[in-house]
């Protein structure tokens, strides 16, 4: 992969840097919060090289890479501003920033992604010492353990400060002043007041100490209420004395209110937090197991499971171990095992290729490619991968296996599930065999629809849109109004034509027909937008209006659904036009042929004033 180049485009077509609120990676995927998710185009990313899938979930625009994510993040940081620290997430920008609940998944992902890597070679490093003291290979006044266990616990010892800097960029506070603030928590005088239950006040009020190393939600709570007491001071205090006077302020208000009140609230909400889970697991650790093991890669997904990460790392805080992460194994294991599978049963070179190379990706903790490259695109093997990810996960459960570190499940994070006297491990080993095993025995019994090995569509050639070929084609007028060239639209994610070549219509009435016939491919929620694939191969895109996203499908009427099938003239969406320029939107629609690059002419027509049933794209392919 040209990691330079990939990274280029992909900051092209998320809609260019300007559209870039933050982004953060995970072991997998870029996550981006865009302002405006319209203006991404999700065709154009999917083509990009080393670009696996593409999808909307927990309020971010996520462009799933596999393992070299890592390269291509790094790259987008050297050819654009989009990592630098000033950079900030205000989220009243984001157009796109969904429910409540998206909103906290969103702010989970942004807090914890950034660190996973080295949590998980942590957590390995923090498991083999585990190991070699069980097995007395080492002892802990040995130097080499003393020296390899500081490496591998100073990241949790300091955790604080590192959830302060990732909390601090996600709200856009000033990174400096959130470590000072969290500094303060593991400080040593501050931990050995709390170590010897000492009584202190503060200006008369008593302060209740605890101890805050490897905690979590104290500092989370105090880092987004300094930030937006940042945001307060910056407000009303002088540009000539705010750089310092602001941090003075911030650091003798946050510090205090931490140590009173969002401290106490904060680890005495994550004890209430692992009791939960605690409980959950000894009503019955079997159930709870098979839960996990089961329905973990569909909260992957729709990634809601980042609502898990707090948790999981706040009962390793708490209780020293956490019984979510081992379960979770089952179905990464069970991922692997349904790919591998699919290895073995496919006729198609290059699945086989694709799901050899995901099923070893799934043994070392990574599942998307196999996710999304394989299994789900099939249908049969991601169900048959719940099957033994449920059957695993009950092992595990019921054998009271325990995580003492955190990391993607996988075969070099093992050693994190070895604790005291190696309790559990042995069932954490043979549920994540189990899981494979009987994933891929029911894979390869149920089968699946084999892609057709044609050399020249690869392991998408199944796909009935992909076949079409494209024809000498003429694309009818969609709304009745003006005609005006694409170049000419406002918004540079159409004029620039890095969707496709087109045409832009004024409209003077408030309906969209069909220009085709042909299949609905597109039906946004929002209403504004609709993407078509005609039976003569063109692929459509329909755009009411500019920012027209942000009204959330007020005052538009859709008449269609996804996979519906069309014909010319068939009404698809009516609009009030009058009600969305009054909101302050302009009704300029462009209609852009998005596989524009499988034509030599997309000629559009020279008429100003256009009924429905006029031609207004004549369409040549290329030969």
């Amino acid at each position: 992969m040209d990691f330079e180049k990939t990274a280029k485009d992909i900051i092209k077509y998320v809609g260019g840097e300007s559209n870039v609120i933050s982004l953060v990676h995970c072991a997998t995927r870029l996550r981006f919060n865009l302002k405006n998710n319209a203006k991404a185009n999700k065709e154009k990313l999917e083509d990009v090289d080393g670009v696996i899938t593409v999808q909307e979930s927990g309020g971010q625009y996520q462009i799933v890479i596999g393992n070299n994510v890592p390269e291509v993040y790094r790259a987008i940081g050297e050819h654009s501003n989009i990592l630098d620290d000033n950079k900030t997430s205000n989220q009243g920008n984001n157009e796109n920033s969904g429910n409540i609940v998206s909103r906290i998944i969103d702010v989970i992902s942004s807090i914890f992604a950034p660190f996973l890597g080295v949590f998980a070679g942590a957590g390995i490093l923090k498991g083999l010492l585990m190991i070699a003291d069980n097995l007395n290979w080492l002892t802990d006044e040995d130097g080499t353990y003393i020296i390899l266990n500081a490496a591998s616990d100073s990241l949790f010892y300091f955790l604080p400060i590192l959830i302060a800097v990732t909390t601090a960029r996600k709200f856009g506070g000033n990174i400096y002043t959130a470590i000072a603030i969290a500094g303060a928590l593991v400080y040593p005088s501050i931990i050995d007041v709390a170590e010897q239950d000492m009584s202190i006040t503060f200006l008369g009020i008593p302060v209740v100490m605890m101890t805050y190393t490897s905690t979590v939600i104290p500092i989370i709570l105090s880092i987004i209420l300094m930030s937006y007491l940042e945001k307060l001071c910056n407000r009303f205090i002088h540009q000539s004395v705010k750089n310092f006077l602001t941090p003075l302020i911030l650091l003798i208000v946050m510090v205090p209110a931490t140590l009173i009140i969002f401290g106490p609230i904060g680890i005495t909400l994550g004890i209430k937090i692992a009791d939960i889970v605690l409980a959950g697991f000894n009503f019955s650790p079997l159930l709870a197991g098979a839960i996990l093991g089961g329905l973990y890669q569909i909260l992957v997904i729709f990634g809601i499971h980042w609502g898990l990460s707090p948790v999981i790392i706040n009962n390793i805080s708490v209780y020293g171990g956490d019984g979510i992460k081992p379960a979770t194994g089952a179905s990464v294991f069970a991922q692997a095992g349904a790919a591998f599978a699919v290895f073995l049963k496919t006729k198609n070179k290059k699945f086989k290729a694709l799901s050899g190379s995901a099923t070893i990706t799934a043994l070392f903790g990574i599942t998307e490619p196999a996710i999304y490259g394989v299994t789900l695109r099939l249908k049969k093997p991601f169900i048959a991968a719940c099957i033994g990810g449920t059957v695993g996960g009950a092992i595990i459960g019921y054998g009271g296996t325990l995580a003492f570190s955190t990391g993607a499940p996988g075969i070099l994070t093992l050693p994190i599930f070895y604790g005291p006297g190696g309790q559990g491990f042995l069932a954490m080993v043979i549920g994540i065999a189990v899981s494979f095993i009987i994933s891929a025995v029911i894979t390869y019994i149920i089968g699946f629809e084999d892609p057709v090995d044609d050399p020249a569509k690869g392991p998408d050639a199944g796909n009935e849109n992909e076949a079409i070929e494209t024809v000498d084609e003429q694309i009818m007028n969609p709304i009745e109004g003006t005609s005006k060239p694409l170049t000419e639209v406002a918004d540079p994610t159409f004029s620039s034509e890095a969707m496709g070549q087109g045409i832009a219509i004024e409209p003077t009435a408030g309906r969209v027909v069909s220009p085709v016939d042909g299949t609905i491919t597109v039906a946004f929620k929002t209403k504004h937008a609709i993407g078509i694939a005609s039976d003569k191969g063109a692929e459509i895109l329909i755009h009411v209006g500019m920012d027209t996203v942000q009204l959330d499908g007020k005052h538009f009427i859709s008449h269609i659904k996804e996979g519906d099938k069309i014909k010319v003239g068939d009404v698809l969406v009516e609009f009030d036009m009058d009600k969305i320029k009054e909101a302050g939107y302009e009704i300029t629609t462009p209609v852009i042929i998005t596989n524009s690059n499988q034509y030599s002419v997309i000629e559009p027509t020279n008429r100003k004033n256009l009924k429905e049933s006029d031609t207004l794209l004549t369409l040549v392919p290329k030969e």
